[in-house]
């Protein structure tokens, strides 16, 4: 009978110490499970976080790369414009010399050349002294890059050239030069001055 009477009670502490346990077990498996959730969630924010770091750094990149190609832009455009300076600086310097060049080759020109004897050594002498500067002058302006356009028998280049008339000419090609009124000149490839020309056109 004590058997009877106590065995219940065991029975029923025992059922309850087993839930009981089952209650803990159940919790700590909770506690885990949410301990679990918490740094998924965790790293969830810190792959955002990256992300929007890996995304700030390829901006910066790219304004720098863009910062160092401007710059290397400036530095090649400034280069070339020092260079330009170095080479076209003296342009307006040449314009006026081509007016001494034009003199010195009007005088030239204007000395009869059936005057220029021996038994005229004053005139003769002159005429070499003359020569001798164009010469010389025309030897500065090759060293500095300023050369000669005198294109009697070339095509037209609105380029190089200054058309003052269009005339038909026997024997001549239309659109060649038949006459040149004023030599032209271009510093170191570029035309500071257009020659002044006669072109030829259809009869």
């Amino acid at each position: 009978s004590f058997c009877l009477r106590t065995s219940p009670r065991l029975l029923c502490a025992a059922t309850q110490q087993k839930n009981s346990g089952q209650n803990l077990e159940e919790d700590q498996s909770q506690s885990q499970n949410e301990q679990k959730v918490e740094p998924s969630s965790a790293e969830k924010l810190l792959a955002e976080e990256k992300a929007k770091l890996e995304e700030q750094l390829k901006e910066v990149t790219d304004k720098y790369k863009r910062a160092l190609a401007d710059a290397e832009n400036i530095r090649q455009r400034s280069q070339k414009l020092v260079e330009e300076a170095k080479l076209y600086g003296i342009q307006s310097f040449c314009k006026d010399l081509l007016e001494v060049a034009d003199i010195l080759e009007k005088a030239t020109e204007s000395v009869p050349k059936e005057e220029i004897k021996d038994d005229n050594p004053h005139l003769k002498s002159l005429y070499e002294g003359l020569v001798m500067t164009e010469v010389q002058i025309q030897k500065v302006f090759k060293k500095h890059g300023l050369l000669r356009l005198n294109p009697v028998g070339a095509k037209f280049d609105p380029y190089e050239h200054e058309a003052l008339f269009h005339a038909p000419v026997e024997g001549q090609e239309p659109g060649t030069i038949a006459l040149v009124s004023k030599i032209g000149y271009k510093l170191h490839g570029r035309t500071l001055r257009p020659a002044l020309v006669g072109v030829v056109k259809d009869a």
